[in-house]
């Protein structure tokens, strides 16, 4: 497809502000991007589509252009919705740099630019790749009837014998075939999207291929086309949302014309997850304003108020009041400049979708805020009979993160972490800034844990379990040392087990009699090991005090 062609598309609404020698260059694919250095993402031959969000004033368009050109990037189409005309530093640098410049209607959408140029790409390289997806952009485009990326993950798989999966960063489905085999099991799924995120963090180029048993995977990234400018000046910043397309086939010896289809896919699939973040637009927005009145100390009432305007949202149809439950998230790396609370926050949102739910419109009902550094998501729970005690009902902290502490572990790589903290159900709005606060420290208890994804929730929130997040490292460090170092040197040694029975000890509080038939040991043989330990600590463990040391030194190692 040559750039002359999308000039004499009316449709497009594309008007040439110089370059007129070069409309034969051929178009490869296309990008959309306001990022001011958006090389990693582009391999060549692209026409890049941009608001111009990323020039802040003259200066910044000269280096921008060089970039593109580097990139191999073939033209530039910049939208007049933004600045209206596009600023003459732009023009300037395009033709010093014989970058041909188209300038874009605001009446036209960039993804009817992307679905054009796509559309036209294949079509020219082969006729029915064209028809899967001209196909595909029609049945996308026209809304939840159309059935979405399920369609078009069936009409690769009638269309060009090839299986493929949308997953999130977590490994959850998000669309497959609906025909053509069996589903793809859940641990396939998480080590798919824990490949993913790993080659990512690496900043490699996709697809990535990974081997599992006698097949292979290709994987392809599902970029979102309408991130803000700042939300990707690092890869950590969107290496946690970034959905995936997870082909079967090894992509190593396809052609260049099948690896640009797989690419166009993933552009479309894009609109839809786009439309989606699109839709949670009300629930963060009443999310936003209900812990702002929390924060604020507003009356129970004002917040009140402004629950029953959540629950019909969040749970529609439901009769009685909701009980609510606060989840806290927050994602931090030891970069201390990359901004963790939007990550976290699409994060949370990802991790509290119920997969078990029928379809998207049901399963995603969850209303999450970020503030600050932290996210904070507003969770509905059927009102329970008053028979229950609350102690069963809700969301359990470790079970969130049971099937996504693999893949994201891999994303977070060495330098980063994602902690947790979950608050009992509250059923009114009095209870609310309680369930905050209580998520809140539940998540210091998480963030006190080693391991690069803890949760905590309210049933850890004992008294001297609250306390051990605020001791300082170093203290800490020195306690244990000082109490479980000569243990841990004498069972090297020996093969002793002394700090096993130690915990099984205290874990029977103190009974020996428990203790032994716990540990399958006489208790002769109990009662030597334990005096062992009071010989090499110095310590009592008849006395209270002494137990509670050991105790806080074995949470804190």
């Amino acid at each position: 497809m040559r750039l002359r062609a999308l000039l004499d598309t009316d449709a497009l609404g594309l008007r040439l502000l110089g370059g007129e020698d070069e409309l034969d260059r051929t178009v490869r694919g296309v990008m959309t991007t306001d990022l001011k250095d958006p090389s990693r993402y582009l391999s060549g031959g692209e026409l890049v589509l941009t608001g111009l969000a990323w020039r802040r004033d003259a200066a910044d368009s000269e280096p921008f252009v060089r970039i593109l050109v580097a990139a191999g990037v073939i033209a530039l189409a910049a939208g007049e919705a933004e600045l209206g005309d596009i600023p003459e530093d732009l023009v300037v640098a395009c033709a010093r740099h014989r970058l041909p410049l188209f300038a874009v209607h605001e009446s036209v959408a960039f993804a009817t630019i992307t679905e054009h140029v796509v559309r036209q790409v294949s079509g020219e390289r082969a006729g029915d790749l064209a028809a899967v997806v001209d196909r595909h952009r029609r049945m996308m485009t026209s809304g939840p009837a159309g059935g979405g990326p399920d369609v078009v993950l069936d009409l690769l798989g009638s269309d060009l014998d090839l299986r493929a999966w949308v997953l999130s960063p977590t490994g959850r489905l998000i669309a497959g075939p609906k025909v053509g085999g069996p589903a793809l099991p859940a641990d396939v799924c998480a080590k798919l999207a824990a490949e993913q995120l790993a080659a990512a963090r690496t900043g490699r180029r996709g697809p990535h291929r990974l081997p599992l048993g006698s097949t292979t995977y290709s994987l392809f990234p599902v970029r979102s086309n309408g991130r803000s400018p700042q939300a990707a000046r690092d890869v950590r910043e969107t290496v946690l949302s970034d959905w995936l397309l997870a082909v079967e086939a090894d992509a190593g010896d396809w052609p260049e014309e099948r690896l640009d289809l797989l690419q166009g896919v993933t552009q479309l699939i894009a609109v839809e997850r786009d439309r989606r973040d699109a839709a949670r637009t009300v629930r963060r927005r009443l999310a936003q304003e209900v812990f702002e009145l929390v924060q604020a100390g507003a009356a129970p009432a004002e917040i009140a108020a402004r629950l029953r305007v959540a629950a019909p949202v969040l749970l529609p149809g439901l009769g009685a009041a909701p009980h609510w439950q606060v989840v806290v998230a927050g994602v931090e790396w030891d970069d201390a400049g990359i901004e963790g609370g939007p990550v976290a926050q699409s994060l949370l949102e990802e991790i509290l979708v119920d997969p078990l739910a029928a379809g998207p419109e049901h399963s995603d009902r969850i209303a999450v805020a970020h503030m600050s550094d932290e996210a904070v998501a507003l969770v509905p729970l059927p009102a329970v009979s008053s028979e229950h005690d609350g102690s069963e009902e809700g969301i359990l902290a470790e079970a969130l993160l049971e099937s996504v502490r693999d893949p994201l572990a891999a994303g977070l790589d060495d330098d980063g972490r994602v902690t947790l903290g979950v608050s009992a159900a509250v059923h009114s709005a009095e209870g609310l800034r309680g369930a905050l606060e209580e998520a809140r420290h539940a998540r210091r208890v998480a963030a006190a844990r080693p391991g690069r994804v803890c949760a905590a929730g309210h049933q850890e929130l004992a008294s001297h379990v609250l306390l051990l997040p605020f001791v300082p490292d170093d203290v800490r460090r020195a306690f244990t040392a000082r109490l479980l170092d000569p243990l841990r040197d004498y069972d090297r040694r020996h093969r002793a087990e002394l700090i096993p029975t130690l915990e099984a000890f205290l874990d029977c509080d103190g009974s020996w009699t428990r203790c032994a038939s716990r540990l399958h040991l006489h208790v002769n043989t109990l009662r030597y090991r334990i005096g062992r330990i009071e010989q090499l600590t110095s310590r009592d463990l008849s006395r209270l005090e002494d137990k509670l040391d050991f105790f806080l030194a074995l949470r804190m190692s």
